[in-house]
C-alpha cells in the first residue's frame, strides 16, 4: 500500500482553517477600555472646571469655602527654595464667602504671614497705608522675589476692588527681602481661611460672610 497523501483542496482548507484561529486569538487579546480609565477621565474633568468657576468674579451656586476658617493669625514657611511672582490679584464673590486669588509664577510653593491690623504700614518703612473699609486683613506672602530677579516684566500691580460686597479693595503694598505684602479691605472682621493651589501656582484666601 501507499502512503495516503493529501490534496492540494486539502492543504488549503487546512491553511485557511489555521489563519481564522490566530485571528480570532488576537482579536481577544487587543486591550479594551475600561469604564474605570473613562470615570477617572471624567472626574479630572470635573474638578479642574470647578476649580476655574470656583476662582471667577461671577456668583456661582454650590461653591464653597476652602480649607477652616477663623480670625487668628496664619503662618506657613515657603518651600525652599522659592522663586515667586506675584503677577495677579482677583476678587470673587459667592454665596456665603467672598474669595481673593493671587496668582504667581516661578519655582517653589508659596508661605504666608496673614493677620488683622489696626494700623495699616508698609514693611521696611513703616509708612502708613490707606486701606478703605472698617478692618484690614495684612497679607504677606513668602517665598517671593522681584521681577528682574527672574527675568519677568513688572506685571504692574494696582489695587484690586472687591464685588460689592464686604471686601472693599486688595492693595499692592511691595516687595521686600523675600516678602510680597497686600492689604485686604473688608467691612468688619471676618473668619478666613488661606489655600496654597497648584497647576498653576495660587494662593486662595477666602473670607467668610
Amino acid at each position: 500500500m501507499h502512503p495516503s497523501q493529501a490534496t492540494p483542496s486539502a492543504a488549503l482548507a487546512c491553511a485557511l482553517g489555521a489563519a481564522c484561529v490566530l485571528a480570532l486569538t488576537a482579536c481577544s487579546a487587543a486591550p479594551t477600555s475600561t469604564p474605570a480609565a473613562h470615570e477617572a477621565s471624567s472626574a479630572s474633568t470635573t474638578l479642574k472646571t470647578m476649580a476655574a468657576s470656583a476662582e471667577s468674579g461671577n456668583t456661582g451656586a454650590g461653591l464653597t469655602p476652602l480649607g477652616d476658617a477663623n480670625t487668628t493669625l496664619k503662618t506657613e514657611r515657603p518651600g525652599a527654595p522659592s522663586q515667586l511672582l506675584v503677577t495677579n490679584i482677583r476678587t470673587g464673590k459667592h454665596e456665603g464667602f467672598e474669595r481673593v486669588v493671587f496668582d504667581l509664577e516661578g519655582t517653589g510653593t508659596p508661605g504666608w504671614f496673614i493677620d488683622f491690623t489696626d494700623r495699616p504700614t508698609q514693611q521696611g518703612s513703616g509708612n502708613t497705608v490707606k486701606v478703605d473699609g472698617d478692618a484690614a486683613l495684612n497679607v504677606n506672602i513668602d517665598g517671593t522675589v522681584l521681577p528682574f530677579e527672574v527675568g519677568h516684566d513688572d506685571p504692574g500691580l494696582k489695587t484690586t476692588d472687591g464685588h460689592g460686597g464686604f471686601i472693599t479693595q486688595v492693595v499692592p503694598v511691595g516687595t521686600f527681602e523675600g516678602r510680597s505684602q497686600f492689604f485686604i479691605g473688608l467691612k468688619g472682621q471676618h473668619a478666613y481661611s488661606v489655600q496654597a493651589l497648584e497647576e498653576p501656582t495660587r494662593l486662595v484666601i477666602d473670607i467668610l460672610s
